[in-house]
């Protein structure tokens, strides 16, 4: 955080909550309240011969490094930008033989920070390290496992010519990981590809209805506000998605963050009752009919990500349309297990390039997503591009070009104009205007023209599907 932006926010203690951060200017839709690189951070053990270790961007042909043959880079640039960072662990994994997990290396690469820096406040730091919450006193007795397993492999990992630390404070890094550590996406910020941790992000407390985004852009996360904010309001982001009814979220909070959520839209169960909407009417479904609907769509979607993680995709498609054929007598549009099994339904079938069928879930799914989430919301932004890139595809360019322009505004608050998926966006957004203009002059030329056009051209496959439901703010362990 820079001088400027540090004097845009003020630290201060928020009631029943700890500290907190609060505006000290006005802030409107789409401002950065500041922007923070990250004090550490690391690429997922997956990952880590496909994104680069510097910037985290995910490139066809990475450089490895020379020494340790462990970490790979987009360039000499990025290589030379990481050696700070890398010296030690460089060494490290030369000296132990192999890399540890992703927990091991960012405790590894915090605790060598600190060893040149100290524990205190860094320069554009409003918290230090020492400062964080670790939450280690409310572990259950699994997670006081796993960390035992952590210390001891990270003292295995740890050279004997680094500072040494006591177990309390290894301990300490730990728990700040667990609950502090941010997930890292891609340049398109359509996969997770690491976790750091972000002081400052960590002072920002959590509301379901919040008035702040955070994305992760040009290997900084930026703090964005999503409509008006006035100097002395608390700045809030939410850790988990809405998508859930409040007593589910709550309980996630808690099994996850250890915090009770006291916000208005938990309290009050605000859109509770639009996600567990049933058909209304003559043919209202009794309650015995509802809940077996539900534990149907429950069954359904445990069998949907087997197939889904087995890469299995026309099962899944028969497993969704077997299961809205069950939810569409009885549960209303804005119902989140029928939104649930439309959102996999149109993201599958446009995968298998059946892009009429997957045009109309998306429909619905979009329709039922404006009413439930913040118009500002950056998962509803990612939803609607999806939705209309699949109209799109389907020759719908009307609806399509609408749900692009729709998609654009919203990313446009969320992400910013320069983050690479609104750049994206911006062309197709041109694109498709350009076909909507040629198709209100003449349907049938227009129609031949696109013919002719994705017969000279390969078929763009769209990104295969993704068993991930979107997680918390915070990546926490699995």
């Amino acid at each position: 955080m820079t001088p400027g932006e540090m004097e845009m926010v003020e630290v201060f203690t928020s009631e029943g909550k700890g500290r907190g951060l609060k505006a000290a200017k006005e802030f409107w839709a789409g401002d950065v309240i500041f922007a923070e690189p990250a004090y550490a951070a690391v690429v997922f053990d997956s990952l880590t011969h496909l994104v680069c270790h510097t910037c985290f961007k995910r490139q066809e042909k990475l450089h490895r490094c020379g020494q340790c043959k462990f970490a790979h880079y987009c360039d000499r640039t990025c290589q030379k930008d990481a050696w700070l960072n890398h010296k030690h662990e460089c060494s490290a994994i030369k000296a132990h033989g192999k890399a540890p997990n992703e927990n091991i290396r960012l405790a590894a690469r915090i605790m060598w920070r600190i060893e040149r820096e100290g524990g205190g406040l860094t320069e554009g730091c409003l918290v230090s390290i020492d400062d964080l919450q670790n939450h280690v006193e409310n572990f259950g007795e699994e997670e006081k496992k796993e960390l035992r397993a952590d210390v001891e492999s990270f003292l295995n990992f740890w050279p004997p010519q680094s500072q040494q630390f006591g177990m309390q404070y290894i301990s300490h890094i730990f728990g700040v990981i667990n609950c502090n550590g941010f997930t890292l996406s891609d340049q398109r910020g359509l996969q997770a590809v690491g976790v750091g941790v972000f002081p400052n992000l960590c002072l920002v407390n959590h509301d379901c209805w919040p008035n702040c985004t955070v994305i992760f852009n040009n290997g900084k996360i930026e703090l964005r506000a999503l409509g008006k904010i006035s100097p002395g309001e608390e700045l809030t982001v939410s850790y988990v998605d809405f998508l859930n009814v409040s007593e589910e979220r709550r309980q996630q909070l808690q099994k996850q963050y250890y915090f009770d959520c006291t916000c208005e839209h938990c309290q009050k169960g605000i859109k509770d009752d639009l996600m567990l909407a049933v058909k209304e009417g003559e043919n209202k479904p009794s309650q015995d009919v509802v809940k077996e609907v539900l534990q149907f769509s429950k069954d359904t979607m445990e069998k949907i990500n087997k197939a889904r993680s087995e890469g299995v995709y026309h099962e899944v498609v028969k497993l969704c349309r077997e299961c809205l054929k069950k939810q569409e007598p009885v549960l209303g549009d804005t119902n989140i297990y029928l939104l649930r099994i439309l959102s996999i339904a149109s993201e599958v079938l446009s995968y298998l390039q059946m892009f009429e069928e997957a045009s109309g879930y998306a429909k619905r799914m979009v329709d039922g997503y404006m009413k439930i989430y913040h118009p500002n919301n950056a998962q509803l932004g990612m939803a609607v591009m999806r939705a209309g890139v699949t109209h799109w595809h389907a020759s719908l360019i009307e609806a399509g070009h609408s749900m692009i322009c729709k998609a654009y505004a919203i990313l446009l608050v969320t992400h910013g104009p320069t983050h690479p998926i609104t750049k994206d966006l911006e062309v197709m957004r041109v694109q498709s205007e350009m076909e909507l203009r040629m198709f209100q002059q003449n349907e049938f030329m227009y129609y031949k023209m696109r013919e002719a056009a994705l017969k000279n051209q390969k078929i763009q496959v769209m990104p295969e599907p993704t068993n991930e439901a979107p997680s918390g703010l915070f990546h926490t362990k699995q």
